[in-house]
C-alpha cells in the first residue's frame, strides 16, 4: 500500500519516509510520528491504518539522523538500542524532520500529526514549536516536563493509568496546565496501542483510536 520517499530538513539532512496514499482524493494529511523502535513494521501498518480513512499520511524515518534504515523489535535489547539512539537525535534535529513531513502532505489540505511514546512527546512539541493543524499525543513521557508550552492548534492526549514511566501526577499536572485540550486515560500500560507489544491493550486502544479520528474529523477533516 505504500511507499518510501526522500526528504529534506531544512538544515540539509535526506532521510527516508513511508507514505501510504488512500484509494481515493486524501481529506487532509498526517504524519505518523515514531516510537523508539524506528518505522518498523507496526508502524508503517498504522500509517496504512490511517490512510485508509481518507488521510494522505506519512511517517518520518527519524532514526535516519543516527543511521539509515532502523527497524527494531520490541524485546529487551532492542528498547535499549532504541532509547540509545533516540538520545543522539535534539529535538531540535526530529522537528526539523517532521516539518519536512508537514511539507510533503500539505497539498492535501490541513496537515495534523499523531504520535507515539517518543512520538507522542514530538508530537506535543510539534503542536507547540511547529503550525501543524491538530496533534495526537500518546503516552507522550517528555511531555511533562515540557508542559508549559503553548500549543498552536487543537491536542489530544491519551496516557495509560499503568504506564510505569509516566506517572498519574504527571498526567494530572498536564491535564491542570491545559485544561481546554482533551486529555483521556485508559486502564494500561506504556505501548497500550501497539499490538505487537506484550502492554497491548486492544479495548484502550479501539477507544483511543476512535476518538482521535473523531478529534482527526473535526480538526482537519
Amino acid at each position: 500500500m505504500g511507499e518510501t520517499v526522500k526528504l529534506t530538513a531544512n538544515d540539509g539532512h535526506s532521510f527516508d519516509a513511508y507514505v501510504a496514499r488512500p484509494a481515493e482524493q486524501p481529506k487532509a494529511g498526517l504524519v505518523v510520528i515514531q516510537e523508539i523502535f524506528g518505522v518498523n513494521v507496526h508502524i508503517r501498518g498504522v500509517a496504512d491504518s490511517f490512510a485508509a480513512e481518507g488521510y494522505l499520511a506519512i511517517a518520518p524515518a527519524l532514526f535516519d539522523r543516527v543511521g539509515p534504515g532502523i527497524e527494531l523489535g520490541y524485546d529487551p535489547d532492542d528498547v535499549t538500542r532504541g532509547r540509545e539512539i533516540r538520545g543522539k537525535i535534539a529535538w531540535e534535529e526530529a522537528l526539523a524532520d517532521i516539518a519536512a513531513a508537514l511539507g510533503f502532505v500539505a497539498g492535501a489540505g490541513k496537515a495534523g500529526v499523531v504520535g507515539y511514546c517518543w512520538g507522542g512527546s514530538l508530537a506535543w512539541l510539534t503542536a507547540t514549536r511547529l503550525k501543524p493543524a491538530a496533534a495526537v499525543c500518546y503516552y507522550g513521557g517528555n511531555i511533562y516536563e515540557h508542559r508549559d508550552e503553548q500549543p498552536n492548534c487543537p491536542v489530544v492526549f491519551h496516557f495509560g493509568e499503568e504506564d510505569a514511566g509516566i506517572p498519574m501526577d504527571q498526567v494530572k499536572a498536564v491535564g491542570e496546565a491545559h485544561p481546554e485540550e482533551e486529555l483521556y486515560t485508559y486502564p494500561a500500560g506504556h505501548g497500550f496501542n501497539c499490538d505487537m507489544r506484550g502492554s497491548y491493550h486492544a479495548e484502550s486502544a479501539a477507544i483511543a483510536r476512535e476518538r482521535s479520528l473523531t478529534f482527526l474529523k473535526r480538526t482537519i477533516g
